[in-house]
């Protein structure tokens, strides 16, 4: 006799059965990992962050760096890709060196204290000033003045000064840190905005404004990586992250429109001696 065969479900049911299986496994999967995976928002007042800010300016008595930098429209009008080295010794000693991709020499860029001297070997000229009075850079007082906003971020020289003050506010799913100080004109008004995502307090956005509140370049930082095991531990950041942590991505945006900077450090390394010649002296 013949038995009864059980009912097979079609090949296409089957395969589309599977696929549903696979699919709601992928996404039970997912939910589960981002639920263990992302920390929840922390608390901070302004005064916490104000601090904290100047905690992690401290913890970097010097630094030692090599990065790349891709330039678009005037902001660095010498090339659209240098290469370059960053010596920084706390609190205002700095030399920075540009590269074209190939090694030939850009620029060499010292300051010390209030003082800068500016050396372009391909136009054979050296220039040199003050912080504050940059006009005999002439067309190059811009970029460098870019330049000096982009790389606080990973020196930490953005901290708030003593007089200024600030006010906080939260912005989605970040804090927003406002910095009011005197401006050009002698009045007090809003300097700049600070962005701290709420996992790390961290700064990843900042905004430096002009005098009538328009900004005068905006600022992305990205990609945080510990800097070194000898940095000295920052105060209100996780227990388990003891090595203070800094942007190896940046990028700025020229709030007048002419044009955009991103700047990607290959090597940073902190609190190292540096030798007088690391800092163009001698």
């Amino acid at each position: 006799r013949s038995m009864a065969r059980p009912s097979r479900l079609p090949c296409h049911r089957r395969a589309s059965t599977l696929v549903l299986a696979l699919v709601s496994m992928l996404f039970a999967g997912c939910a589960l990992w981002s639920s263990k995976e992302t920390p929840p928002l922390r608390q901070a007042t302004a005064e916490e962050l104000t601090v904290l800010l100047r905690q992690r300016e401290a913890a970097l008595q010097t630094l030692k760096g090599l990065f790349s930098a891709k330039v678009r429209g005037g902001i660095l009008p010498i090339t659209t890709r240098i290469e370059g080295a960053l010596y920084y010794e706390r609190p205002n000693a700095l030399r920075l060196r540009g590269f074209t991709p190939i090694g030939g020499e850009l620029f060499e860029f010292l300051q010390s204290d209030d003082q800068f001297t500016l050396r372009l070997p391909t136009m054979g000229r050296i220039l040199s000033g003050n912080g504050t009075d940059t006009s005999e850079m002439g067309k190059l007082a811009r970029p460098f003045q870019l330049s000096v906003w982009a790389r606080s971020g990973v020196l930490g020289t953005a901290a708030v000064a003593p007089f200024e003050t600030v006010t906080l506010s939260e912005d989605g799913d970040r804090y927003r840190l406002d910095v009011f100080g005197p401006l050009n004109n002698g009045s007090s008004g809003l300097r700049r905005r600070l962005w701290f995502d709420r996992q790390r307090l961290l700064v990843v956005k900042a905004e430096r404004l002009t005098d009538s509140g328009g900004v005068d370049a905006s600022i992305q930082y990205d990609d945080f990586r510990p800097v070194g095991a000898e940095a000295v531990h920052v105060a209100a950041s996780p227990a388990a992250e003891d090595r203070l942590l800094r942007p190896f991505k940046i990028s700025l945006e020229d709030g007048r429109g002419e044009g955009s900077v991103q700047i990607t450090f290959h090597e940073l390394i902190p609190n190292q001696p540096l030798r007088p010649a690391d800092l163009g002296r001698g």
